[in-house]
């Protein structure tokens, strides 16, 4: 106890202690922010993909598989098949040259817009690719006959593809 009366004196002692610590804390709130998000990054980036798939059957594949992946882990579901259905395909915003152009004629002003797709290359350039709308989820789950696996399942389901329960079916 005296060992820290003596250290707690020489701190007190020092001028301008209060600028050591709070360099001190916040060098240890760096250490704790950086070791507790650094490992994560890594793990986030393999579930946001920013994969490009070739068709929409690869991506319902994927889609499927990680889903299967996920479902597979909670307690009580095991063996398990998914199946999802689609709205419709991929579609595309395509990068567009816009002419406006007034014509006066007879003193009536006509204003014709035109839009041209940019090409590269002979090919469009995409601005933006949207995803297909899911359009219905079912899972074949051993465990789905108990109520509460059920309902987990379905939770995770409108987690991650951010599905309606209307549009879930779960059966065992």
């Amino acid at each position: 106890m005296s060992k820290v009366k003596e250290i707690w004196e020489k701190l007190k002692s020092i001028k301008r202690i209060h600028i050591y610590i709070a360099v001190l804390v916040g060098v240890i709130v760096c250490l704790i922010y950086f070791c507790s998000f650094g490992g994560k990054s890594s793990d986030k980036s393999e579930e946001i993909s920013t994969e490009s798939y070739s068709s929409t059957v690869e991506y319902v594949d994927y889609l499927e598989n990680k889903l299967s992946n996920v479902l597979s882990k909670i307690s009580g579901v095991g063996q398990v098949d998914v199946i999802i259905t689609l709205e419709n395909g991929f579609s595309y915003e395509y990068a567009t040259d816009t002419e406006t152009e007034t014509i006066v004629s007879g003193g009536t002003e006509t204003t014709v817009t035109s839009e041209t797709v940019i090409l590269v290359s002979n090919e469009p350039v995409v601005v933006r690719e949207i995803y297909p709308e899911i359009k219905g989820v079912v899972v074949v789950a051993d465990g789905a006959k108990d109520v509460s696996v059920k309902l987990n399942i379905i939770s995770a389901v409108e987690t991650v593809l951010e599905v309606d329960r209307d549009n879930v079916t779960i059966l065992s």
